[in-house]
């Protein structure tokens, strides 16, 4: 049974703020969605499209109320040879597929994996994202008259300035419309919505691919689909980590997950490519103040009426007004905490932050550049944990007594064997060896194949070996995978930690 007070929270305890903040978002997706279809090499209404079913499905299906997901760049230039060698219809397959995997995905709890995702990722994640959507508006920021530049700076005045006035208008909104309304007042000689691409016209449809149903047609997709599938889940649970920072709520991962296999399978059935959640799109929601699941409907919603009813209109809004929002959101979304925690956080995590902004700026690839971060991260996390490991030697008679420390893992196997060598190879060694784990953790194979070769190098020369200390789990690790005969060495257990 529905959760009568989540629906209420979600959808009407916010309606006014939401659902201006929806018509602002909508406005902002129009050159967006126009330039991710001529990313991908499609008719604009492919993207446009999309963007009206992905953003007004995913308000009911989705696992982060507030957040704008429609078509974006990251899925767009992975599609790109698929429309080239095989063509749209293709691409509408392979959106349906990406959906699919995209449950599967949900399933699997695969949105767990975000917990390996270390806060510097995420910062770099952000910085990345704030420079890409400021170097997109660059385009339009060159060879230009002057109107251009003077449009752009009253509407980030306007954007800025009237919130002091009164914020019961967003005032993006309030820049897009005095600028419209001037621009075609004076008939200024600058770029507009509909210099980026011709606008559809009427609704879009339901449709079935016209591809034939063989397993070529799956050899063909298939690739694209996974890919596309794990950039844009990437992308939208990077977001809604992002948007809940912001709004200091949480969200639901998973249906995250489900939602945007559903939403991108809605999408490609009424013409759409596929899509994932907007960073972008998403700032301006929350700063204009949508909170709920109708500021992302109404998004979608807005989107389609603006299209099937006010489209000469909506052509003539002038993109300078866009570019002013565009570059507001990319200051909004920039961290810039991180520039001076450069030189007061460890410099591991300084290194992860900056290398994850440089691959993807770089490479255009979020994912190529969340990969390394997170790589990076394991590796320095690694190294930490492998240098917090200590072994201690203490001789009493013909008695030595190597007293372990730490976690024995695959990293830190090389120290371990290096530290108890001396009973094999000093001059004097001791007849008797007891080897203390009791404040060590044996993590892997790697780690009780360490212990076999110490205990087997010993006996080989004639030392009788005591291990004692095993807690519970190191143990059992012992019991199923030790290779050494354990006669005549002693495995005592510690007490359960």
């Amino acid at each position: 049974m529905p959760n009568l007070g989540a629906i209420k929270r979600d959808w009407f305890s916010n309606i006014r703020a939401d659902m201006l903040a929806g018509l602002v978002v909508a406005l902002a997706l129009i050159p967006e969605a126009i330039g991710f279809s001529i990313i991908a090499g499609v008719d604009p209404r492919v993207g446009l499209y999309a963007s009206v079913a992905i953003a007004m499905v995913i308000a009911f299906t989705g696992g982060r109320p507030g957040m704008i997901s429609a078509a974006t760049a990251a899925v767009a230039v992975v599609v790109v040879p698929l429309v080239r060698d095989h063509g749209v219809e293709y691409l509408f397959a392979a959106t349906i597929l990406m959906g699919i995997f995209q449950g599967i995905a949900a399933l699997l709890r695969l949105d767990l994996l975000m917990q390996f995702v270390s806060r510097s990722v995420i910062t770099g994640f952000v910085n990345a994202l704030a420079i890409l959507i400021f170097m997109a508006q660059l385009p339009q920021l060159t060879n230009v008259g002057w109107e251009t530049y003077a449009m752009v700076a009253a509407a980030l005045a306007i954007i800025y300035l009237f919130p002091k006035l009164t914020t019961a208008i967003p005032s993006p909104l309030v820049a897009i419309i005095v600028l419209t309304a001037l621009s075609i007042y004076i008939n200024a000689p600058v770029n507009t919505v509909a210099d980026m691409g011709e606008l559809p016209e009427g609704l879009p449809y339901f449709m079935l691919p016209d591809v034939p149903l063989t397993w070529e047609t799956l050899a063909i997709i298939a690739p694209y689909s996974a890919t596309m599938a794990a950039v844009g889940l990437l992308e939208s649970l990077l977001t809604a980590q992002i948007v809940d920072d912001m709004t200091h709520t949480g969200s639901n991962k998973r249906r995250e997950s489900a939602g945007q296999g559903v939403a991108n399978i809605v999408a490609a059935f009424f013409g759409g490519m596929g899509g994932c959640a907007m960073i972008g799109q998403s700032v301006i929601n929350v700063t204009s103040g949508g909170r709920g699941r109708l500021s992302t409907f109404t998004a979608g919603l807005s989107l389609l009426i603006l299209l099937a009813v006010l489209g000469d209109l909506v052509g003539q809004v002038p993109m300078p007004a866009l570019v002013a929002i565009m570059i507001m959101v990319s200051i909004g979304t920039f961290s810039w905490n991180s520039i001076p925690n450069i030189g007061k956080h460890p410099w591991q995590s300084s290194v992860v932050m900056l290398t994850t902004v440089v691959v993807v700026v770089a490479t255009h690839n979020l994912a190529l550049g969340v990969l390394a971060g997170v790589v990076l991260s394991g590796v320095f996390f690694t190294h930490k944990v492998m240098t917090m490991f200590e072994v201690v030697r203490e001789r009493e008679g013909d008695t030595a007594t190597y007293r372990a420390k730490g976690q024995i893992f695959y990293a830190s196997v090389e120290r371990f064997e290096a530290a108890l060598g001396p009973e094999s190879t000093q001059s004097d060694p001791a007849d008797h060896v007891i080897i203390d784990v009791s404040k060590a953790h044996f993590w892997d194979i790697s780690a009780i194949g360490a212990l076999d070769k110490v205990v087997e190098r010993m006996r080989r020369n004639g030392r009788s070996v005591q291990v004692k200390g095993l807690n519970r789990a190191s143990s059992d690790l012992v019991d199923k995978f030790a290779l050494t005969d354990k006669t005549g060495v002693e495995i005592g257990l510690a007490p359960h930690p």
